[in-house]
């Protein structure tokens, strides 16, 4: 593999698809009671690309300064502890991936509203700070949130409520209630991805960070992994049952069987034998996403 190949290997493509489930529920969801512009749904779509790729790239420059990656860690192998590339590297990625968040975040914003110098606007700028900054700091920083066990309400709140009750404002400039129903249900499923995540790591975790299975202990990590996923399924259910009762909005039921999988699998596995519910988990959420989105736009079809 060339130098550009560990580039993209540092951007560990394999989670897109958890941090776009999030925006594209959201965007379909305003797609399909407001008309909403391509060209807001684009800069979303890449601001969301880019801030996942920032928080990858400095996640793994904050593990390795931090001394978390080592020889027994069960993960994946990462380019900068093989010694592929250096931190030089890293920072310049760092860098790089901070102007396009920001370039991409204000051209969405410009395109829904037209201007940058009005409440929502100004807000929205403030919210974008906000998730460079969550997206750097779960390892990189003085004290990172990563290592004190807080991940799991930063990503329930930035890979959830955020995810998708933002990309649904920028898109409609409407927000009701109602969306923190589907806006929790990613956010648990993202959670659990998480503490899948944690429990596999809780040995070489234990010398370097806390986190709530090392809290809780294995099997009660397990329990909380169940409560995560049931908690995802009943929220979309009532968002489901609160709006206009169709059989088309129960369409993300067909993902059913891939979250039940992943639970039978989580129970009968333990260690780096969990690796596989991890990718598991990710396509699901994504796909529970899309088809719960397609519920909604069939009507425009």
């Amino acid at each position: 593999m060339g130098k550009i190949g560990y580039y993209v290997a540092a951007m560990r493509l394999r989670t897109l698809p958890l941090s776009l489930a999030g925006v594209t529920l959201g965007l379909m969801l305003a797609v399909a009671d407001y008309r909403v512009s391509w060209t807001v749904v684009l800069f979303t779509l890449l601001t969301t690309v880019c801030l996942q790729i920032l928080s990858n790239v400095s996640n793994e420059l904050g593990d390795f300064l931090n001394g978390t990656d080592t020889a027994g860690r069960k993960g994946p192998a990462y380019s900068l502890s093989e010694g592929h590339l250096r931190k030089e590297d890293f920072r310049m990625m760092i860098i790089v991936y901070i102007i396009l968040c920001a370039v991409f975040g204000l051209a969405m914003i410009w395109c829904s509203f037209g201007t940058f110098f009005a409440i929502e606007p100004l807000l929205l700028m403030v919210l974008g700070v906000a998730a460079i900054i969550a997206a750097m700091r779960y390892t990189l920083g003085r004290n990172p949130y990563g290592y004190r066990g807080m991940g799991d309400l930063y990503v329930f709140l930035f890979f959830g409520l955020v995810s998708v009750l933002g990309s649904y404002f920028v898109a409609s400039h409407e927000m009701f209630w109602r969306m923190l129903l589907p806006a929790s249900s990613i956010g648990f499923f993202s959670v659990a991805v998480l503490n899948v995540n944690n429990i596999r790591d809780m040995e070489t975790d234990a010398r370097t960070r806390v986190t709530i299975p090392l809290k809780i202990g294995e099997k009660r990590a397990k329990v909380y992994q169940t409560v995560l996923i049931v908690a995802g399924w009943c929220c979309m259910a009532a968002y489901s049952l609160m709006r206009v009762n169709d059989i088309w909005h129960y369409l993300f039921v067909l993902s059913l069987p891939l979250f039940a999988i992943h639970l039978s699998g989580v129970w009968k596995r333990t260690g780096k034998a969990l690796d596989p519910m991890l990718p598991l988990l990710v396509m699901s959420t994504f796909l529970f996403a899309i088809l719960g989105g397609l519920g909604y736009l069939v009507y425009l079809f």
